[in-house]
C-alpha cells in the first residue's frame, strides 16, 4: 500500500518532534529511516501506526486519510526493539492474538500460527512458552504475530538492536524475505548504517525532525544532500565516492 506523509509535524509535551515532514513509501518498498538518536525517526513510526497524534500535516494510506483512524483500524502493525510478548500465552496464542480477537475459530487459529511459524523458521514451537524462547526466537514470533495481522503496513523499530551480530544478520536475511514473500510495503527504523544499506530500497535520513534526504543507498552515498549528511556517513561515503 502506499503511504503519502505530507508536511507532517508532531508536538508532544509541547516540544516540536517533528517539523514540516513529506514522504511518499511506494507499495511493496522497503524504505528505512535512518539518522543519529533523537531525530525523531521512532517518533514518525509511532505517529503512522496512531500511537501519536498529529499535530499538523496529513498521512494518507491507499486513499485513505489515517489522521483520526484509531491504530487497530489502520492496517499498520508495528514490532517494536523490545518485543512485548504477551508472557502468559503459549507462542501459538502470541501468533494469532488479533485472530482470536477477530472471532477466528480455535482450530483455525492454531493452522495458522502454524503457517506462520514456519515461515519464521519456528516449526513445533507453538506450545512452548515465551519464558522459554532466546532473544532471537521472540523476536521471530514477534514478526510471525505481525504477520497474522495481516497488515497493509509493517512497521519495525529498531528490531534486530537487542540481539548480537550472528542473531542480527539471520534476522536482516528473515526479514528480508518476509517482505518479499508477503509483497508487504515496510517501513523500519534503524541506526545502524550497515542494516540500512543492506536492506533498503530507498532511505530517507533524518536530522533535528527533518527528512534532509531520500534516495537509494548508493545514491545518498553518491551525492550526499548536506554536510550534515556526509559527517554522519563518514568514511562510508568517502569510499562511495
Amino acid at each position: 500500500m502506499k503511504l503519502e506523509i505530507n508536511n507532517l509535524s508532531v508536538d508532544i509535551n509541547n516540544t516540536r518532534i517533528l517539523d514540516s515532514v513529506s514522504l511518499c513509501i511506494e507499495e511493496k518498498e522497503f524504505l528505512v529511516l535512518l539518522g543519529p538518536s533523537g531525530c525523531g525517526k521512532s517518533t514518525l513510526l509511532k505517529t503512522i501506526a496512531g500511537i501519536n497524534s498529529v499535530t499538523e500535516g496529513s498521512m494518507v494510506l491507499d486513499g485513505t486519510l489515517l489522521n483520526d483512524v484509531p491504530a487497530h483500524k489502520r492496517g499498520t502493525v508495528i514490532v517494536f526493539q523490545d518485543i512485548r510478548l504477551f508472557p502468559n500465552m503459549s507462542v501459538a496464542e502470541n501468533v494469532t492474538y488479533a485472530l482470536k480477537v477477530k472471532g477466528v475459530r480455535k482450530n483455525e487459529r492454531r493452522e495458522k500460527a502454524r503457517e506462520l511459524l514456519g515461515y519464521v523458521q519456528l516449526d513445533g514451537f507453538e506450545d512452548r512458552m515465551p519464558s522459554t524462547l532466546s532473544g532471537g526466537q521472540m523476536q521471530r514470533v514477534a514478526l510471525a504475530r505481525a504477520l497474522a495481522a495481516e497488515p497493509k503496513l509493517m512497521l519495525l523499530d529498531e528490531p534486530f538492536s537487542s540481539l548480537d551480530e550472528n542473531l542480527r544478520e539471520d534476522m536482516r536475511s528473515l526479514v528480508a524475505d518476509l517482505h518479499r514473500r508477503f509483497g508487504m510495503t515496510t517501513i523500519m527504523v534503524t541506526h545502524d548504517r550497515e542494516e540500512a544499506f543492506s536492506m533498503a530500497d530507498r532511505l530517507a535520513v533524518m536530522f533535528e525532525g527533518h527528512i534532509v534526504q531520500t534516495g537509494t543507498p548508493e545514491e545518498v552515498l553518491s551525492d550526499p544532500a548536506d554536510d550534515r549528511v556526509r559527517r554522519y556517513f563518514g568514511k562510508t561515503v568517502l569510499q562511495g565516492n
